[in-house]
């Protein structure tokens, strides 16, 4: 049964695509919950900010009345790199870096089981080389006399 599961988790087609998506989908609210909760309130405290999207910002034209003022807000674009770059450690981290090794481990699991060479591999130019080397080597050892007497 962890065979099949193992297999299942390794091979990659469309139902694994579709399973990788819901679980994707799923896992979004941990690595918001980590980043929003944990992340942000530290590089709020470090940069003195209740909120960076609201605190780095330029207005550049104050509008009369309810209208809104034309504000640029860096601090947005740099809440939002900062959560990118966040989100991003946080996946590797906690799925990719975790794969990668159980990949590792099984593959080398499996390669201590095969033969170095498989039967239906051709063979490499150097090892024919070296055959044709040896060939013509008994060859000339076979056609060679065996009483040669070197001339006086």
């Amino acid at each position: 049964m962890l065979k099949g599961f193992k297999e299942f988790l390794l091979r990659g087609n469309v139902i694994d695509l579709a399973v990788a998506v819901v679980i994707g989908a799923a896992f979004t609210a941990i690595v918001n919950s980590v980043v929003n909760d944990i992340f942000n309130p530290l590089i709020g405290a470090i940069f003195n900010a209740e909120s960076l999207s609201e605190s780095l910002r330029w207005t550049i034209r104050d509008a009369p009345g309810d209208e809104n003022d034309s504000v640029i807000r860096f601090g947005a674009v740099l809440a939002a790199l900062i959560q990118f770059v966040l989100v991003a450690t946080v996946v590797y981290f906690a799925l990719v870096t975790p794969m990668n090794w159980l990949k590792r481990v099984a593959f080398a699991k499996q390669e201590e089981g095969k033969p170095a060479v498989a039967a239906d591999t051709p063979p490499t130019e150097l090892e024919l080389l070296k055959d044709i080397r040896d060939l013509l080597a008994d060859r000339r050892t076979d056609a060679a006399p065996t009483d040669r007497t070197p001339p006086h």
